[in-house]
């Protein structure tokens, strides 16, 4: 059987090492030994010996809850094996946390992580965010995030000279050490998105990062669908 669909890049290849790794732009593979955690619906295929566990509240001393922003809950993968993890076709990054960084994450571009990393939960409250409140994932500790963007993201530096200033609905993450806080604008309400009134933004301040996705949010589906 001959096809361009049996091209070496889509080929899998059998991990040489644990942890993960991208299979291709859209999705991530992790070889599993011992655990992993990972957003409930996510996985999309996996072989040998492997238990997918929805979770309540925590796991074990690293999560306050089993919830990422939005409500998104989280599933554990325990065993041995390779995994899978892709979200409605968005691309996946790796970032790779070491002692001393931190990472805020919006709950909805959390893809999965290892069991080594620590988070909490923080809300960014205000009009104008889904759900009446912006869900932050504060990451810290050693090890791998994967985290998902509709589209190309959008990294625009951010120092004490230049706070930035970006869409609640458009935000990815930011570096952990950065202060945050709301923005309103009258001004902007009738030229952003066709819309009228007050608009918020969410600025930012201090030395760091922060990532956009060129989109706005659109409503998740229930977790698991």
């Amino acid at each position: 059987m001959h096809s361009d669909l049996f091209a070496s890049e889509n080929m899998v290849t059998p991990a040489s090492a644990s942890g993960m790794t991208l299979q291709n732009a859209k999705s991530i593979k992790y070889a599993v030994d011992g655990e992993c955690f990972a957003r409930q619906g996510s996985m999309v295929a996996y072989r040998g010996d492997l238990r997918f566990e929805k979770q309540g509240q925590g796991v074990g001393k690293f999560l306050k809850r089993a919830v990422t922003g939005e409500g998104l809950a989280l599933m554990a993968v325990r065993g041995r094996g390779e995994v899978w993890f892709a979200h409605e076709a968005a691309n996946c990054f790796i970032v790779d946390i070491a002692p001393g960084d931190g990472l805020t994450v919006n709950g909805r571009n959390v893809l999965c992580f290892d069991p080594s990393l620590s988070y909490e939960i923080s809300t960014v409250k205000g009009a104008g965010m889904t759900g009446g409140g912006l869900f932050n994932s504060v990451f810290t500790g050693q090890g791998k995030l994967a985290v998902i963007c509709e589209g190309n993201p959008i990294v625009i530096p951010v120092s004490p000279q230049a706070p930035v200033f970006v869409d609640t609905d458009a935000v990815v993450g930011w570096t952990a050490s950065l202060t945050t806080s709301l923005h309103r604008s009258q001004s902007l309400g009738s030229m952003l998105r066709g819309g009228s009134g007050e608009a918020v933004q969410l600025r930012l301040d201090g030395e760091g990062f922060v990532i956009v996705r060129p989109s706005e949010l659109r409503p998740e589906k229930a977790a698991g669908n």
